[in-house]
């Protein structure tokens, strides 16, 4: 499957305003962070800068994952993607559990108290820009099925979900003006980034593993390759045959799918042998975005071989 220069200008802008979004976030939340000394404004402010740093490089990125296979790069360039993801991955895990330890020393020194009222109204707004690039990047991916764009729109997807529930529970000394919640005050801010962290600090390593997979060429998770096998073999079934064996590979966006089959008759026509991979590859096309497929007859040794060679 190949994709136009139109699609790659169309990832390439709402790559561009994500990366502008998150160069305004960044600014302003390290702001916010200095004039209120919140430790979870801070967190945010991490993850974007991190956010930012990664995806300037992005934008160079997406000209070489269009390039098609050659003999020098029989997968194309769309293994440099994951790898880049894997690098962005592995980055955000160990600034969260920096953030995680460093909160936990706080607490342990008495923690501090902020302005929770501005950090709330803050998040607010942070919640709704975060939702308004949201909607832009699942509109603009709708058509495309970037990975990149639909890890960045996650990313802020996320962003909305912490920051809306930050709003929450720094407006909670208002709500609960009992003495008693009053111990916990200091330690507020702590705990919000502490629980946000362990909350968010599943994705990231996610997407380490999978890129990991992906970069040593193991095979996608079960639920894709019974996907492919359940879309596949309905069409292969009807013209009959004795064995199917599949080596599906992902590498980036791309998944690589080449079946070998048995058949039960001994002559193959290939006029057929091509009806049947099209109708294959136009089942896939409305599942898959990008992919490479092949089908190809899987040739027994039967032990005539050798009798053949001996004359």
């Amino acid at each position: 499957m190949h994709v136009g220069r139109k699609t790659q200008k169309r990832e390439k802008s709402a790559m561009s305003v994500s990366l502008y979004g998150n160069l305004l976030f960044v600014v302003i939340e390290l702001v916010m962070a200095i004039l209120t000394g919140s430790q979870a404004v801070l967190l945010d402010a991490v993850y974007d800068g991190i956010e930012f740093v990664m995806l300037l490089p992005s934008l160079f990125l997406i000209p070489f994952l269009y390039r098609p296979s050659s003999e020098q790069h029989p997968f194309g360039y769309t293994q440099i993607e994951t790898l880049f993801i894997v690098i962005k991955g592995i980055t955000m895990t160990a600034v969260t559990f920096g953030l995680i330890f460093n909160n936990i020393n706080l607490m342990i020194h008495g923690g501090h108290i902020i302005s929770f009222n501005t950090v709330a109204y803050f998040e607010l707004f942070a919640c709704v820009l975060g939702i308004i690039v949201t909607v832009y990047l699942y509109i603009k991916n709708k058509s495309m099925h970037s990975p990149l764009i639909n890890m960045e729109m996650q990313g802020w997807r996320m962003d909305s979900v912490v920051s809306l529930g930050m709003a929450c529970a720094f407006l909670l000394p208002i709500c609960i003006p009992f003495a008693w919640f009053r111990n916990l005050v200091p330690y507020l801010d702590q705990i919000i980034t502490v629980v946000l962290s362990l909350i968010m600090i599943p994705t990231p390593i996610h997407t380490v593993i999978t890129g990991i997979r992906d970069l040593m060429l193991i095979p996608p998770e079960e639920e894709t390759i019974e996907d492919i096998k359940s879309t596949v073999e309905p069409i292969i079934g009807i013209y009959g045959h004795k064995n199917l064996y599949y080596d599906i590979v992902r590498t980036g966006r791309k998944l690589w799918i080449s079946v070998y089959i048995t058949f039960d008759k001994d002559i193959v026509s290939l006029s057929k042998f091509k009806l049947l991979q099209d109708e294959c590859i136009l089942a896939l096309t409305k599942k898959y975005p990008d992919f490479y497929f092949e089908l190809l007859p899987d040739i027994e040794f039967t032990g005539l071989e050798e009798n053949l060679n001996s004359f």
